[in-house]
């Protein structure tokens, strides 16, 4: 769900987030990160504070406060004009170190993985941050599934067609958040279901995806027809519902957060994220939620964002597992068939065909009214001849990523008489969609040869046929055209996106609020986050104890760059091969992920000192962590202990301290194999690693030297190798003149 975070932040000098409106503005106040007070003591602070900003107004402080944050981290947001903010910020300047700031946040039912008893996954709690849940889905049946675990504090939030007895042993808990909405919109609108259940869709999608049990006919109108289910059919589901058809907003996240790391989930999913480029951290919301979700061992895993571009990734915190969109095996295809006999094939879910062939023309010749015959190519509305369009099959061009623009210009075809159409994608990003007529969406190469058959042809003849399944039609996983790339536009020395993950005509629940289906195929990186939650469930199904950075470490290192077929993964219309800013350390596995071998752990701290490495404060960093805590020594932000290595501005040479920890056979040993990138020489020290305990660390160095300049990032790898694992690692560099006075 791509830029789904609407209120938009600031970062002020006054310590407040904002959000443009009128006479007053919605701010988040943020007070510091925990403390002694209980939760009623802190409301009553809150309303305190209110209470004198409005001059003894208890109506007029209650009507202002929209949320408090009372668990993991403690503030409140409110509506108050730019006097009352300056007056908060006047205030929290004489607090202490817990002072005021603001912030705005993938069978069998028991997935034996073979050497490992995975069925602890039904004491893993997964959060959804999305669009919430329609719970009566066969994927969210908690048949034959245990009680729910002890110690569990969520609930589960009546509100419309949605009681406390909706929730069940498979979804758990349900909340709803809607004040940040009723805040910023227009009160008129319409809120579909003001409750945790799902009018949209999109929840129920990304929570099957992860965590859906086995469903034995799931098909799309007779599509993708078999049995179906998440990658960790009995963990159990708590939703949060902050995104409504029209947006998410910032203050309703924080509130999400807040409320699932109190309630006791142990992952939290967002398949959902703002515009690039991203602003800095802590003043992007799901980076500050992430961040104290992740200071309380809570896993949280996001979207790499749809744009498709160099330097379009977001989601960039280094505690977030940020996960890029991949192809599978699977497509959806229509054959085109052409008068003069030649056949094509184009991504499509119309299961509509036509009966028999009919004239085809490009949509240029159809233009109509006042608009030119390159408008009308694009199948704009109201831009096409009904006399030259009825009849006949359109050949359409479409820019950009939007689905719906793609769906409106079969609508437009349709309604104009056509009875089939070919869209030709100029952005090549292979995304089936269910028109309302016979059609298929193709590339450039395929689209310019049937203009050209059209403009030799006399009577150019087509026929479109029904869409089809088809395994195994072209080497897989390919890197999803629409998945955003790195590099990181807000810190280049931490690589984003982090791994690869099937994003890809993905076929889960749905809300059959929503065009009536129980089902739907859908594309996009929100698809592809939930199978990486999968991933980190099926991990702490067996590994209890492991951190956030490990269990992410276990994912990026055991990650593949080779597709099925033992060949590089490829990325781009023109199927060059895929780079780390494409695909991070590589495309998911996880039978792999429960024995790594090494890990790149990090804490909380070394989370902190990658901050000061930044250049924040130590007021700055107190305001966040809540505590005395400085940057004393500040290092290269490059020393961040990451399971990849960035190098942005390498100069003449440059070292980098790693240090892994032995999750696997108490005595083992490991040797270095090194991929350096073209023009940088790699040196390791030391070249091998000999452990003799479960737990151990040790550090090895790793200097890069130049030996040519780049004009662009260069990449490489390093693995340490022992008899059972393969410990990976990618090299990201590149390599400056030391006369061009380049910084970064």
């Amino acid at each position: 769900m791509a830029s789904l975070t609407k209120l938009q932040i600031l970062f002020l000098c006054l310590c407040v987030f904002l959000a443009p409106s009128f006479s007053s503005k919605l701010y988040v106040v943020y007070m510091g990160s925990g403390g002694g007070d209980g939760p009623d003591e802190i409301l009553r602070q809150h309303h305190q504070i209110l209470n004198d900003l409005h001059r003894g107004s208890v109506e007029e402080a209650k009507a202002s406060h929209v949320y408090s944050y009372k668990h993991a981290f403690r503030g409140f947001a409110a509506r108050l004009t730019e006097e009352q903010a300056s007056q908060v910020a006047g205030k929290r300047s004489l607090h202490t170190t817990h002072s005021w700031d603001f912030m705005g946040l993938l069978g069998e039912e028991t997935m034996e993985v073979p050497g490992y008893s995975t069925k602890n996954q039904v004491n893993v709690i997964i959060g959804f941050i999305d669009t919430g849940i329609w719970p009566e889905s066969p994927s969210f049946s908690d048949a034959g599934m245990p009680p729910v675990p002890a110690g569990w504090k969520g609930r589960c939030q009546p509100g419309e067609e949605f009681n406390s007895s909706t929730c069940n042993r498979k979804v758990i808990g349900a909340r709803y958040y809607l004040n940040g909405y009723q805040a910023e919109e227009e009160q008129e609108k319409i809120v579909s279901y003001r409750s945790a259940r799902d009018s949209v869709g999109h929840g129920s999608h990304t929570s099957s995806i992860a965590a859906g049990r086995f469903v034995d006919n799931m098909n799309y109108n007779g599509l993708a027809a078999g049995g179906a289910r998440g990658g960790v059919p009995m963990a159990r589901v708590a939703v949060y519902k902050t995104c409504w058809r029209s947006a998410c907003y910032d203050v309703d996240l924080l509130a999400a957060f807040d409320d699932a790391i109190r309630d006791g989930v142990n992952i939290i999913s967002l398949s959902l994220g703002g515009d690039s480029p991203q602003g800095d951290y802590f003043s992007d919301a799901i980076s500050i939620g992430a961040f104290h979700a992740v200071s309380r061992g809570v896993v949280v895993v996001a979207s790499a964002g749809n744009e498709g571009t160099p330097g379009s990734v977001t989601n960039l915190a280094p505690w977030i597992i940020t996960v890029g969109a991949s192809s599978t095996d699977r497509d959806f295809t229509s054959d085109i068939v052409l008068g003069n006999g030649a056949h094509f094939s184009g991504e499509s879910l119309s299961v509509s065909k036509m009966h028999a062939s009919a004239s085809i023309i490009s949509a240029a010749e159809a233009y109509g009214g006042y608009f030119t015959p390159y408008q009308s190519s694009y199948c704009l509305e109201s831009s096409l001849n009904i006399t030259k369009v009825k009849g006949k099959v359109l050949v359409c061009r479409h820019a950009g990523s939007s689905t719906e623009s793609k769906l409106a210009k079969g609508t437009v075809v349709k309604d104009a008489g056509g009875v089939g159409m070919i869209l030709i994608d100029e952005a090549d990003k292979d995304v089936a969609i269910p028109f309302a007529i016979p059609a298929a969406i193709v590339g450039n190469r395929v689209g310019y040869r049937i203009l050209s058959y059209i403009k030799n042809s006399r009577k150019p003849t087509s026929t479109i046929m029904s869409a089809k399944t088809i395994i195994g039609s072209r080497s897989a996983p390919q890197v999803a055209p629409f998945s955003s790339k790195g590099p990181n536009a807000l810190t280049p020395e931490i690589l984003k996106p982090d791994v690869l993950a099937p994003g890809l005509n993905i076929l889960a629940a749905w809300s059959p609020a929503t065009a009536n289906m129980n089902f739907n195929i859908l594309s996009g990186t929100s698809m592809a986050c939930p199978h990486v939650t999968g991933i980190v469930a099926l991990i702490k199904s067996v590994h209890q104890s492991w951190s956030p950075s490990a269990l992410k470490s276990a994912i990026m290192t055991t990650a593949t760059t080779w597709n099925k077929h033992r060949k590089p993964i490829r990325a781009g219309p023109d199927g060059r091969k895929a780079n780390p800013f494409d695909l991070g350390s590589g495309f998911v596995r996880p039978k792999q992920v429960l024995d790594p071998g090494l890990v790149y752990d990090a804490t909380p701290s070394d989370y902190e000192a990658f901050l000061c490495s930044i250049g924040y404060s130590d007021r700055k960093l107190q305001l966040i962590t809540g505590d005395n805590r400085t940057c004393s020594s500040k290092v290269s932000t490059s020393a961040l202990n990451y399971p990849s290595i960035t190098v942005p501005d390498l100069k003449s040479s440059f070292s980098v301290i790693r240090t892994v920890t032995n999750v696997g056979r108490p005595r083992s040993v490991y040797k270095v194999v090194v991929y350096p990138p073209t023009g940088v020489n790699v040196t390791v020290v030391p070249k091998r690693l000999v452990f003799y305990r479960y737990g151990q660390k040790i550090s090895f160095t790793v200097k890069f030297e130049t030996t040519a300049p780049t004009r662009d990032y260069v990449f490489g790898s390093l693995s340490w190798r022992s008899r059972r694992s393969w410990v990976t690692t990618p090299l990201v560099v590149r390599a400056l003149s030391s006369r061009s006075g380049l910084q970064m």
